[in-house]
């Protein structure tokens, strides 16, 4: 009896695998990093309670086969980390910050649960599993996907959601470093657990892209501005974020899992590696680049694509909208190569071909392994090439080239005043909520 009924509640595919694995690893670091960090903290047991209980209802979360399981796991772990996120209840700025990641949460979770209603009405299953082998969508079906996806970019940041993530930093650094790692990627799982379902949806999967390739641009260029580390690596995971919402909208969904894992445990890597440093060391590139170092870092960003291309096991020019994988590590591989041919090209080319290489076969080859665990299931399904991801790719190599030759070449009495205009319009926007930036030291509370 109690193998039935934990038969009807819970599913573990290829997919639970990944995220458990996933949040188990990073759950163990965080812990490992939280145990020192948060020493002679008044909260220090509690904090310790609430993370477990964190851990234990994502796993229920990604494991769940039941609407409703899944539903109150979501719940339940969004709960848990407003709490952590709000660690010192007395602190004002704190408060603010859960409570604007409350009320997000809560529009999330109120589309989920009308979508779930949705669901359950049209086909009256409760089994996720059993709705994924349906083999045509209704326009009910298809409401409810709409619903369902909006709670899903609600939970990952994605425009125009994205506030509470920015106004979340005044979390302890284990709690940003779970968030940015683990939670805020559950939007990306339940778009991935859905895939199925959003595959026979044209409409629904143009949105996403189109979501995604904003997010991912405005993130980007916002994280150029923050003088903050812990503001510019919000910006780094709204964009991060965005093109993983990207590749489930152009039917990529185990290559955005990839995404996914590799970005949960580079972002942790990063938080709790920053401590609590308050300014970025930046690095004067000196661009422009010249010519010599442009050229060679372009060879380097081909060579790259070709590997990742290669270690992935797609095609270098395909047809299909992989093409956008291959654009993007082109891109990354080039900026890569950038800084390593700046003083002296030809003689640092062989190294940066090197390490760009070798970049692009390891992240290939994350992309394959994933890709290959989770082939039985059938995800990985590339849509055609049309204009939508075509401008998509466009837009982010001219936006990337504008910041390399006009960001410094541009002297400041000679921009335009729409320009400027522009540029205070988006350095507010990439701001967090007023009330929960500290303004002065005394309005700190730690006990």
């Amino acid at each position: 009896m109690v193998l039935f009924v934990l038969g009807s509640l819970f599913h573990l595919d290829r997919l639970s695998i990944i995220m458990m694995a996933l949040v188990s690893f990073i759950g163990l670091c965080v812990g490992s990093f939280a145990f020192r960090y948060m020493k002679g903290d008044g909260q220090y047991r509690a904090f310790f309670v609430r993370l477990i209980l964190l851990i234990g209802s994502v796993m229920m979360l990604v494991s769940a086969d039941h609407l409703a399981l899944l539903l109150v796991s979501w719940c339940i772990s969004n709960g848990l980390l407003v709490r952590l996120m709000v660690h010192k209840p007395g602190w004002k700025a704190a408060r603010a910050s859960g409570w604007l990641a409350t009320k997000n949460f809560a529009w999330g979770a109120a589309c989920i649960a009308a979508a779930f209603g949705l669901i359950y009405l049209t086909t009256a299953e409760t089994s996720i599993q059993a709705l994924l082998r349906r083999s045509s969508l209704s326009p009910s079906m298809e409401l409810a996907l709409g619903l369902l996806a909006l709670g899903a970019i609600t939970q990952s940041a994605i425009w125009p959601f994205h506030r509470w993530l920015i106004s979340s930093l005044n979390s302890p650094t284990p709690v940003s470093a779970i968030m940015h790692a683990g939670l805020i990627n559950g939007g990306g799982f339940l778009l991935v657990r859905f895939a199925p379902l959003y595959m026979q949806s044209s409409f629904l999967l143009a949105l996403l892209t189109v979501l995604g390739f904003l997010t991912a641009w405005l993130g980007t260029f916002w994280k150029l501005m923050q003088p903050d580390v812990k503001r510019m690596l919000a910006c780094s995971t709204m964009g991060q974020m965005g093109f993983m919402v990207v590749q489930c909208g152009l039917g990529l969904f185990p290559a955005a899992v990839a995404h996914l894992v590799g970005h949960g445990l580079f972002k942790a890597y990063l938080f709790l590696s920053s401590g609590s440093a308050a300014q970025e060391k930046r690095i004067d590139q000196g661009y422009p680049p010249g010519f010599p170092a442009f050229s060679g870092a372009l060879l380097c960003g081909l060579i790259g694509s070709a590997g990742f291309a290669l270690a992935s096991g797609k095609a270098w020019l395909p047809g299909d909208t992989t093409l956008v994988l291959n654009v993007v590590a082109l891109l990354s591989g080039t900026q890569l190569a950038l800084p390593l041919l700046q003083v002296r090209p030809l003689r640092a080319l062989p190294g940066a071909i090197l390490c760009t290489a070798l970049a692009g076969l390891a992240y290939g080859g994350s992309v394959r392994l994933i890709t290959g665990f989770m082939a039985p299931m059938g995800l990985m399904h590339p849509q055609p090439l049309t204009s939508l991801p075509i401008a998509g790719i466009l837009i982010l190599t001219v936006s990337w080239l504008s910041m390399l030759f006009f960001r410094q070449s541009v002297k400041t009495w000679s921009i335009p005043v729409w320009a400027m205009k522009g540029y205070v319009l988006a350095l507010n926007a990439s701001q967090p909520a007023p009330t929960t930036i500290t303004t002065h030291r005394n309005h700190y509370h730690y006990h």
